[in-house]
């Protein structure tokens, strides 16, 4: 006998084991559910007979009949004698009685008289059909037997086996079906790598796997080491893949922002250009219109030039150039912004929490900036009298710092977008929801810059929190 032949015989065998097994316990248990329903059946069956019988009832089997349809009913006496019979009936099966010889009906301990039911299965007189009887003694004496045909049920049960005797019969073939596959399939793992080598050297398809690696055979060994040179291939071209279209979004972003840069300067040069125009046409003989051509012209030069600063200082920014480091106060920083913003708008008022006194590594001018910028950034879009709240704290290695307005709060998807640049939650853009968009990305480069951290939590109708952590500057001996 083959290998190949005795691998499948073992693989039936303990499949046919494994089912007999299954088989068996199924049958068992779905037997002794039977039981306890039919003993269920029985059990409340029981009181409308009691009641039946104690009631003195003229036509009494007829009125059994009644009380338990279908149900074999009989009454002893207590002197032993049978006074009623009834047999048990079941759809399309003939009607069945038992022998009550030797019937066993257990009592109290003490000697009482008393409704102990005693559940057992006989068979019946007629024919081999089994009844599922219950046995009991009630007060006076009597003897009520109560009794269900498992005529239905054996043929359930019957039914069950034939069931699991064809879904066996299937089981083992298609578990002999699938181990002649396997083993058909662990038998050629040299074909296998054979083939796997040809279909990647004629088609350069690096994603398939050589089967059968491992270091338990030479096969094995052989097949491992030609996915390692698959998979350092396959690494060398995915890292290729990744700079390509790393250099796709880095050109497509180029292309957005400079389309970007071009729709901000495009309103200012045209106010210019509208203003010189004005001065053309004869404003420069009107002291009026020349005050006003020239104070527009002068304001919209102003929009630019800061504009081209922040681009100036986003440019350096993503060139990672270093910045001033020095031991900076960031009380100091956050007091002196709250000033000036209090002296730029006091319609917007502010209060400062401070716990305990935060000193950062970095470039005072940039870290000014940034409580500037979230100042800016709550006058712009938020109603005058919105309040806003600065904490500062420190958290382990950390100093913290929480610039938070009970304004209008943000969307989920707005404050995905808020440090992107030239973002605006106004979808128009229009410059009267904002500036060039610019300051919250700014805020997030001199952050990064400084090696911190910055977070956002917001909700529509529950305000803004800006959240920024920096690292805290070091400890100097004096």
């Amino acid at each position: 006998m083959s290998l190949r032949t005795r691998l499948v015989a073992a693989v039936c065998l303990v499949a046919a084991v494994a089912l007999t097994f299954a088989g068996v316990a199924t049958y068992a248990s779905f037997r002794s559910s039977q039981l306890r329903e039919i003993d269920d059946i029985l059990q409340r069956s029981h009181e409308p007979v009691e009641q039946v019988i104690e009631g003195n009832e003229p036509d009494l089997e007829r009125s059994v009949e009644q009380a338990a349809p279908g149900l074999f009913v009989a009454v002893i006496s207590p002197n032993g004698s049978t006074e009623l019979t009834i047999p048990a009936r079941s759809p399309g099966h003939e009607p069945l009685l038992i022998d009550l010889a030797d019937l066993d009906v257990p009592t109290r301990t003490d000697g009482s008289s008393a409704d102990v039911p005693a559940f057992s299965t006989r068979r019946a007189t007629e024919g081999g059909t089994e009844i599922r009887l219950r046995a009991s003694r009630l007060d006076d004496g009597t003897i009520l037997v109560i009794g269900l045909s498992l005529e239905e049920f054996e043929e359930s049960r019957s039914r069950l086996i034939v069931i699991e005797a064809i879904v066996a019969a299937i089981a083992l073939l298609f578990a002999g079906g699938i181990g002649w596959l396997l083993v058909h399939i662990g038998l050629r793992p040299l074909r296998q790598v054979e083939a796997t080598a040809l279909r990647i050297a004629d088609g350069g398809d690096l994603d398939q796997e050589v089967p059968g690696q491992g270091p338990a055979t030479e096969i094995g060994r052989l097949a491992t080491a030609l996915n390692t040179m698959l998979g350092r291939i396959r690494q060398a071209f995915t890292e290729r893949d990744a700079k390509e279209l790393a250099l796709q979004t880095s050109e497509q972003r180029m292309r957005q922002f400079v389309a970007d840069v071009s729709h901000e300067l495009r309103t200012p040069l045209a106010a210019v250009a509208a203003y010189a125009e004005l001065f053309d046409r004869g404003a420069r003989d009107h002291p009026e219109d020349l005050e006003r051509a020239l104070h527009g012209i002068g304001l919209e030069s102003e929009r630019m030039r800061e504009l081209v600063e922040e681009l100036l200082l986003l440019a350096h920014l993503d060139e990672g150039r270093p910045l001033t480091r020095v031991r900076v106060d960031l009380n100091e920083v956050v007091v002196d912004a709250i000033g000036a913003a209090r002296a730029v708008s006091p319609e917007w008022p502010i209060s400062l929490r401070v716990d305990e006194v935060v000193v950062v590594e970095g470039d005072p001018s940039r870290l000014r900036q940034i409580v500037d910028n979230l100042l800016a950034n709550v006058r712009t879009h938020t109603p005058a009298g919105t309040k806003t709240s600065i904490t500062l704290r420190a958290a382990g290695a950390v100093g913290v710092m929480t610039v938070a307005d009970n304004g209008p709060g943000m969307t989920a998807e707005q404050a995905a977008h808020v440090f992107e640049r030239f973002f605006r939650a106004d979808p128009s853009r229009s410059r009267a929801s904002g500036g060039a968009g610019l300051g919250m990305a700014i805020v997030h480069a001199v952050v990064e810059a400084h090696h911190g951290r910055i977070r956002v939590d917001t909700a529509p109708g529950s305000g803004l929190a800006i959240t920024i952590e920096l690292p805290l500057a070091a400890m100097t001996e004096t």
